[in-house]
């Protein structure tokens, strides 16, 4: 048994387990088998994925995330401000903060702070539309409202990357099988590496309600950079403002994709769950 000390957070109850490791000298671990195990909501913690943080030369830290299935991914907008929350409230006092994950920078900056929680602007840098960087499998340079055959039936999608693949379909509702759909999409034939998958309904050209389904994680209540995708795609489909509100269950995030440096911006709450040491078996 290995003894791991942990902190837990949670952005709009898109939860996640921060493992710290920068201070241990022995930072060998099998983290995707660590992820699937602490992440399980009956025999361990329960968590959506997990953030290893680490030391970092170019950053403030190093960020790796991990989805609770075990598998790696490239980048999260709620784990980014989880883990600016975190090192704020355990390393700092200063409320600009940058962070590197997945061999890029990014800017963290503490709005508010206080006993019940945080609110965290980060940036996630430029959308990426060419579908051989997605990566989507697609005929067309650029898949914008062109259609997906699911199961027989064509589904009209926009695919990009905001430093992980995301889909987006705008939906009149959600009196359907979204997560079903969303799982067979995340996993079709259209996306070598797979895909995350939002389900958008307009409100307004400033507002938009969000059901999101995550590569690797399922349906997590909220996704940072799910919302980042779908206000892109809204704005390149003539739907939405470039600043605007998405709205979950549990509260919203606001996303402004700036016109002036073409990078995305993301802010919204976090809150603090608790501390804890898990013992985890390798085995």
């Amino acid at each position: 048994m290995k003894k791991i000390k942990f902190a837990k957070y949670h952005a709009l109850g898109n939860d996640f387990i921060i493992v710290d490791i920068q201070k241990r000298r022995n930072k060998v671990f099998d983290f995707n088998h660590l992820a699937g195990k602490i992440c399980n909501r009956n025999f361990g913690i329960g968590a959506d994925g997990i953030l290893i943080v680490t030391g970092s030369r170019k950053a403030d830290c190093c960020i790796d995330l991990f989805n609770s299935d075990g598998s790696w991914a490239e980048k999260s907008g709620n784990g980014l401000r989880i883990v600016a929350a975190y090192y704020f409230s355990h390393y700092t006092r200063k409320r600009n903060l940058t962070f590197e994950i997945n061999n890029e920078i990014s800017d963290a900056k503490i709005m508010k702070s206080s006993p019940a929680g945080y609110s965290i602007r980060v940036s996630l840098g430029k959308p990426v539309f060419d579908t051989k960087l997605v990566p989507m499998k697609s005929k067309s340079k650029f898949h914008i409202n062109e259609p997906i055959k699911i199961e027989g039936k064509n589904f009209p999608v926009t695919s990009l990357s905001v430093g992980n693949p995301h889909t987006v379909l705008f939906v009149d509702g959600f009196d359907f099988d979204w997560q079903g759909l969303g799982y067979i999409i995340e996993n079709c034939r259209y996306y070598p590496h797979r895909t995350n998958v939002e389900f958008a309904k307009i409100v307004n050209r400033s507002k938009v309600i969000l059901n999101d389904w995550e590569r690797g994680a399922g349906a997590t209540g909220s996704s940072g950079t799910g919302a980042a995708a779908v206000v892109v795609a809204g704005v390149v489909n003539g739907l939405l403002n470039r600043e605007t509100e998405v709205v979950f269950p549990a509260g919203s995030l606001l996303v402004d994709w700036s016109e002036r440096d073409d990078t995305i911006y993301l802010t919204g709450p976090v809150e603090f769950v608790c501390n804890g040491e898990y013992e985890y078996n390798p085995d």
